[in-house]
């Protein structure tokens, strides 16, 4: 089956790192974050049961967000920029669908060719000295079933649709009536296996191409 609208997540997807994991070990709360990532993206708990909690935590500021901006592209995973340069030559319309932080995320969009306008994640908003505010408390990225309702608003007409990620939120396309590629090539994780219609073990990105083309 071909595919005309590619979605991809980007933390353990299109970049080897968890972003907020990145920001929370840069202020020495790594390790807590970690554990509650991971039980969020194994569906252990709701990612609104953690999202602003994390947040509130860490209290990213304007120069973190750079920093991790730095970091999501420097950590490309492997064969990403082919991946997209070809479905960019077949005219797929490529959209990244992310519970991270958009400012952090954009940089590697763009890099990838990925125009701003199909970057969907959630904001991040700063006092005018660039000390953390708030985040955009309504995004549906922010909660469990998020990526579902943007699948749906993309899912205009005829067209079918795929969803690549790595975590059980990413599977939850399925409700949309997407397909799902489950991408293990940077954490491997038994629900995601279970519950993706394919599921691609290895490191590199250009395993997915045999099922979205």
């Amino acid at each position: 089956m071909s595919f005309d609208t590619i979605c991809f997540d980007c933390d353990s997807t299109l970049s080897k790192i968890e972003g907020i994991d990145e920001l929370a070990t840069r202020v020495g709360l790594g390790a807590a974050m970690a554990k509650l990532t991971d039980a969020a993206m194994n569906g252990e708990v709701p990612l609104e049961a953690v999202y602003g909690q994390r947040l509130s935590l860490i209290r990213p500021d304007a120069d973190s967000i750079q920093w991790l901006a730095e970091r999501y592209i420097v950590e490309v995973v492997a064969d990403a920029a082919e991946v997209f340069g070809q479905l960019a030559a077949l005219g797929k319309r490529v959209h990244i669908i992310s519970g991270g932080l958009r400012p952090a995320i954009l940089p590697l969009a763009r890099q990838l060719g990925v125009p701003d306008e199909r970057v969907h994640a959630v904001d991040i908003y700063f006092h005018d000295d660039g000390s953390y505010r708030d985040y955009q408390q309504d995004s549906p990225l922010a909660r469990n079933g998020g990526k579902a309702e943007v699948c749906t608003q993309l899912l205009t007409g005829p067209s079918a649709l795929v969803m690549v990620g790595d975590g059980k939120t990413d599977m939850e396309a399925k409700q949309a009536g997407a397909f799902t590629i489950g991408f293990g090539g940077v954490v491997e994780r038994a629900v995601v296996r279970e519950l993706a219609d394919v599921y691609i073990a290895g490191p590199s990105l250009a395993a997915i191409l045999p099922y979205v083309l």
